[in-house]
């Protein structure tokens, strides 16, 4: 394999510039060679594009052709901008800068702002939706919580498209854009979240961009400065730039040509926020002797994984589509995709959940392993299920590795004992350096084998565990390694945001699965209405819920399963289809001229065990109205039907459930999530049967809590049945 998927962690610095080059295949050759005037790469999705900028940026400064120091690379994360400056530290070309454009535009403002403005730069303001609701309110305008959402986003799109509030309701109207209330209000809205920001003198994200544009267009002597400073341009996932981090890209650029940029249009998905490939397609029009490379090798998936990938672009329409690279897989050929069809979403999500206990079984880390959605409210039934499964997962976006706590006391527990040296007791008779962490993280709760079960005790062990397989990965790398260098590594990744691999199954949106890669995906929920997503009316938007389809695809290197369930819940009308991008590509779907089945394989119907159905639809006792949302109908109601809940049960429950959760090391919600206990105090069961009713009431949960929460429900302190239990 060329590009850089499972290499070693801790590769040996290359020792001459020329060594930067080796391992790469002729088109990343010909980029990392092309170190003058504008480059333009088109790089497909597993294509090592990363591999290729940063060898370009390492054997630029190995060669002494570019100073560190004047090479600014950057990207849309952090997680992103921290696996960059990771890999060139490991190339020799540490001093690179490598940040985001939010990053990287604060850092100006901040040096620059005395000069430019007088006085401290305004406190950033970390999240805009409060002030939002408060200038909602100011405006006599009643917002629920959605709105809000979506209003805040709203005025981060005008922001980044450099729309000022009274022009916004007609670039609504000229972008074709579905605003989610009258342009006018949320023009209205956001004028006025503007005048309490200046009001209480902060400043949000976006300003960061528009101020250090504002100084730039208007003190040439510091956009000099910063032109003097950098000299050298690096942009990753190009297809994302926004109107406005474009006009803070070219005045950092001036009347230079030194750029480099990297991107596919076939991946872009963020233009809800202002993002545009447009700047991607007319780089040559700008630019009329760009260098051009196109990256298709593609080395992270199989050949059966890449065919249903091209497949998918090949029915795709419009301008990106007209510039789709067409992925050419290297690696051995791989099981076919599978396609799952569920008669609801349980038991798409039980379904699913075996599937990864058996390929766990089977010897596929948990950590190799994701399940991708649409939306994030589709998380909740795959963490019951995969809690039920007693399989471990996390959802991405949670907090940061080197932030969690039992992170930071593991730091300092090896900062301790390499100060110690051969004075810790703990080390006596331990000679390789695994062995010294093993030891050390022994105290802080690390064991040989992991914890049953999921939940907090084992989030734990995972994050420790990680260490001790970054310590054995960094001995093999350097024999002769001590315990102050594996302190001083986990120092220098802290500061990169450059963390090791928690082994958990990976739960997350499509959105939030962009950039990363497992051996096996599953993308669940692949009906109409959610894939695309109902609001997706325009051919445009239609043709970015593929492309965000195709993101999630080549997310997998080996195994690939795509699900859909036909009604919502059980006992429901089968009345759901699956998502018209399928077509084609899954078996007995039909034809699609040169698509043929793009897929392979056959469509199976997800078994599981007997459920309880529910016949007909589910009606709000109190109203009457149909229920939709999986948490009304765990209610039994309507979410804004007056609740008859007995507080005090409630309360007893959730106390309850706490020890529980305690004592199994689980998160709370493993034991019953809140939706259900507010169900029971609602209801207030006294038999096995009706308790049994009441959704996330199953079997297993009955047989093990029920005599306990009857009991509750009775008003018996503490609930009986502890003892069995």
């Amino acid at each position: 394999m060329t590009a850089a998927t499972h290499s070693t962690l801790f590769p040996q610095v290359p020792e001459t510039a020329d060594a930067v080059l080796d391992g790469l295949d002729p088109e990343q050759r010909e980029v990392a060679l092309a170190l003058n005037g504008p480059v333009c790469v088109l790089a497909g999705a597993g294509t090592g594009k990363t591999r290729a900028i940063t060898h370009r940026i390492a054997y630029g400064v190995r060669a002494a052709i570019l100073q560190p120091s004047s090479v600014l690379a950057v990207t849309f994360t952090n997680r992103a901008a921290g696996e960059m400056r990771g890999r060139l530290r490991q190339l020799g070309a540490g001093g690179v800068q490598a940040r985001t454009f939010h990053s990287a535009a604060l850092r100006q403002l901040q040096f620059f702002w005395p000069k430019a403005v007088g006085g401290d730069l305004p406190r950033l303001l970390e999240r805009k939706i409060q002030l939002v609701a408060e200038a909602a309110a100011r405006c006599r305008i009643r917002l629920d919580r959605n709105e809000l959402r979506d209003v805040t986003g709203e005025i981060e799109w005008a922001k980044v498209t450099q729309t000022v509030p009274a022009d916004y309701p007609a670039a609504v109207a000229k972008s074709v854009r579905d605003a989610p209330r009258d342009p006018a209000e949320i023009g209205q809205i956001y004028a006025m979240y503007e005048q309490l920001k200046r009001d209480r003198s902060v400043i949000d994200f976006e300003d960061v961009l528009l101020l250090t544009v504002g100084i730039l267009q208007d003190r040439h002597d510091i956009a000099d400065q910063i032109r003097r400073q950098y000299q050298h341009f690096v942009v990753d996932e190009y297809q994302d730039v926004s109107p406005l981090q474009q006009r803070l890209l070219d005045l950092w650029l001036g009347d230079r040509d030194n750029l480099c940029v990297v991107g596919d249009a076939s991946q872009t998905i963020y233009s809800f926020t202002g993002a545009t490939p447009d700047h991607l397609l007319n780089f040559r029009t700008r630019h009329p002797g760009a260098t051009v490379v196109k990256l298709v090798r593609d080395y992270r998936s199989t050949p059966q994984v890449v065919h249903l990938a091209n497949g998918l672009l090949s029915q795709a329409r419009g301008r990106a589509a007209e510039h789709r690279l067409e992925l050419i897989s290297q690696r051995d050929t791989g099981p076919e995709p599978v396609y799952t069809e569920y008669a609801d979403e349980p038991a798409e999500a039980e379904g699913t959940a075996r599937r990864i206990r058996d390929l766990v079984a089977a010897g596929v880390p948990a950590g190799e392993i994701a399940v991708l959605y649409r939306i994030n409210a589709q998380s909740e039934v795959y963490e019951q299920a995969l809690a039920d499964a007693g399989v471990p997962y996390q959802l991405r976006g949670a907090e940061r590795f080197f932030e969690r706590q039992e992170v930071r006391e593991a730091g300092i527990a090896l900062r301790g004992a390499a100060r110690a040296g051969g004075n810790d007791s703990l080390l006596d008779d331990v000679e390789d350096l695994p062995a010294q962490v093993r030891a050390v993280l022994s105290t802080k709760g690390w064991t040989s084998q992991a914890p049953a079960g999921s939940g907090a005790v084992r989030d734990r062990w995972e994050s420790l565990a990680a260490l001790v397989r970054l310590a054995e990965d960094f001995a093999r790398a350097k024999p002769g390694a001590t315990l102050s260098d594996l302190v001083a590594e986990l120092d220098e990744r802290a500061a990169a945001q450059h963390a090791p691999t928690v082994q958990g199954v990976t739960l997350a949106s499509l959105h939030a699965a962009k950039g990363l890669e497992w051996d096996a995906v599953f993308l669940v929920g692949l009906t109409e209405g959610m894939m695309p997503i109902t609001y997706a009316k325009t051919d445009e938007q239609v043709e970015e819920e593929r492309r965000l389809l195709y993101v999630g695809v080549t997310r997998a290197r080996i195994h690939l399963t795509l699900s859909w369930s036909l009604s919502r819940s059980p006992g429901g009308r089968p009345n759901r289809r699956p998502s018209r991008f399928l077509k084609g590509l899954r078996p007995g779907s039909g034809s699609l001229g040169t698509v043929g089945s793009a897929g392979g394989g056959s469509v199976e119907r997800g078994s599981g065990p007997v459920r309880r159905r529910q016949r007909g639809p589910v009606l709000c006792r109190v109203c009457g109205a149909t229920l939709t949302e999986a948490g009304a109908m765990k209610l039994m109601r309507c979410e804004d039907c007056p609740s008859d809940m007995d507080e005090a049960l409630y309360e007893r429950l959730r106390d309850w459930r706490s020890e529980q959760a305690r004592e199994l090391g689980q998160p709370a919600y493993c034991v019953f999530t809140d939706k259900t206990l507010m169900a029971i105090a609602e209801r207030v069961p006294g038999t096995d049967g009706e308790l049994a009713s009441i959704a996330g009431v199953g079997v297993r949960k009955l047989d093990r809590y029920g005599a306990e929460v009857l009991a509750i429900c009775a008003g018996e302190e503490g609930g009986a049945g502890a003892d069995e239990t």
